[in-house]
C-alpha cells in the first residue's frame, strides 16, 4: 500500500499534466476558432462567386460558347475526394469514402465499369483506400502542410485545361463542409462543367448527402 508521501507525489503529478493538458487545450481552441473565423469569412465569397457563373452561364443559353460549360455525356469521370491525413476524427473519413463508393458504384457505374472513372485524392487516409482499389489519377496529400491559393491554384487550372481538352466530361468533388466542430455536412459538388443555375433545380451542382 502507497504511503503518505508516494499519495502527495502522485497527487502533484496529477496537477501537473492537469495544467499542461489545460494549457494544450487553449492553444488548439485558439487553433479552430481561426480557422472555423477564415472558412466562415470565405464561404459567403465562394457561393456568391459559384453563383454569378451560374447566372452568367444561364444568361448566354445557346450562344455560350465556353469550354467549361459543355454538357457532355459523363464517359470520363473524374471524382476529387477531400480527406484528412490523420485518423481518430469518427466519421469524417468514413463518410467521404462511403460518398465516394456511391459515385463509384451507382452514379457513374457505366464509366467505372468501362475503366474511363479516375480518383484525384486529397488526405492520405483516402489516398491509402483508394491506391488499390480504383484507379487513382493524382494524390495530393502534402497540400494540407502549406494550404495556400498559390498551391492550389495549378491544380484548377490543370483540371480545367483537362476538361476543356476532353480528358474529362464531368469532374465532381466529394467533401465535408465545416458546419460547426462537431457537425460536418457531407457534400458531392460539381465541379464542372458549370451548371446553369435555371437548370439546377434539382440542386444537382451539390448535393449535401448527409451530416456526420
Amino acid at each position: 500500500m502507497a504511503n503518505l508521501k508516494e499519495v502527495r507525489l502522485r497527487i502533484a503529478s496529477v496537477k501537473s499534466t492537469q495544467q499542461i493538458t489545460s494549457a494544450m487545450k487553449m492553444v488548439a481552441a485558439s487553433k479552430l476558432r481561426k480557422a472555423q473565423n477564415a472558412i466562415i469569412k470565405l464561404r459567403p465569397y465562394a457561393s456568391k462567386l459559384t453563383e454569378m457563373l451560374q447566372n452568367l452561364t444561364a444568361s448566354l443559353g445557346n450562344d455560350n460558347n465556353s469550354p467549361y460549360a459543355q454538357q457532355r455525356e459523363p464517359k470520363n469521370v473524374l471524382i476529387i475526394t477531400f480527406a484528412s491525413n490523420r485518423g481518430l476524427c469518427g466519421a469524417f473519413n468514413a463518410n467521404v469514402i462511403k460518398a465516394t463508393n456511391y459515385l463509384i458504384g451507382d452514379t457513374y457505374a457505366a464509366a467505372n465499369k468501362a475503366g474511363t472513372l479516375r480518383l484525384m485524392t486529397f488526405g492520405r487516409k483516402v489516398t491509402e483506400y483508394y491506391s488499390k482499389r480504383a484507379n487513382v489519377y493524382a494524390s495530393f496529400d502534402h497540400i494540407y502542410d502549406n494550404l495556400t491559393f498559390e498551391q492550389v491554384a495549378p491544380i484548377a487550372e490543370d483540371l480545367m485545361k483537362a476538361f476543356a481538352s476532353k480528358e474529362f466530361d464531368r469532374i465532381v468533388i466529394v467533401y465535408n463542409q465545416f458546419k460547426n466542430a462537431a457537425v460536418q455536412r457531407l457534400i458531392n459538388e460539381q465541379f464542372l462543367p458549370i451548371q446553369p443555375q435555371e437548370q439546377d433545380t434539382s440542386n444537382q451542382t451539390k448535393k449535401i448527402l448527409f451530416a456526420n
